[in-house]
C-alpha cells in the first residue's frame, strides 16, 4: 500500500469512528484533528485513536494499554493479539465506558 492509499482508508476508518460513536447512544465526548481522535468518556478518562503514516498503522491508547493495527486482508488487526478494531474498540469502549457497547463501522 502506498502513502496515498493509507492515508484515505486511515481517514476513513477515523470518520467511522466518530460515526459509530455518535450512533452508539452513549455519552462519549470526541475530537478529531489532523489525523489524531481523542475519545472522552463521562469518567474523565480518554480513548485516543491516532494515525502512524510513517509505518502505516493506526495506534490506540486506552486506560489500560496501547496497541497497534495493521491493516491486512481489507481488516485492521492488532499486531499485539488476535483482535480486529473493531471487536478492540467496542471492548475498550465499553470498559471505558462502564457498559456494553458494540461499535461497528
Amino acid at each position: 500500500m502506498n502513502d496515498s492509499q493509507y492515508n484515505q482508508i486511515a481517514d476513513d476508518l477515523l470518520l467511522a469512528v466518530e460515526e459509530a460513536i455518535e450512533d452508539c447512544g452513549v455519552d462519549i465526548d470526541f475530537e478529531s484533528t489532523s489525523g489524531l481522535l481523542t475519545l472522552t468518556f463521562i469518567n474523565g478518562t480518554k480513548i485516543i485513536i491516532n494515525k502512524q503514516a510513517p509505518l502505516h498503522e493506526i495506534w490506540v491508547a486506552t486506560k489500560f494499554n496501547g496497541h497497534h493495527f495493521a491493516y491486512e486482508n481489507e481488516q485492521w488487526h492488532d499486531k499485539r493479539g488476535t483482535d480486529e478494531f473493531w471487536l478492540f474498540l467496542s471492548k475498550a469502549v465499553s470498559l471505558q465506558a462502564g457498559e456494553e457497547i458494540t461499535l461497528t463501522a
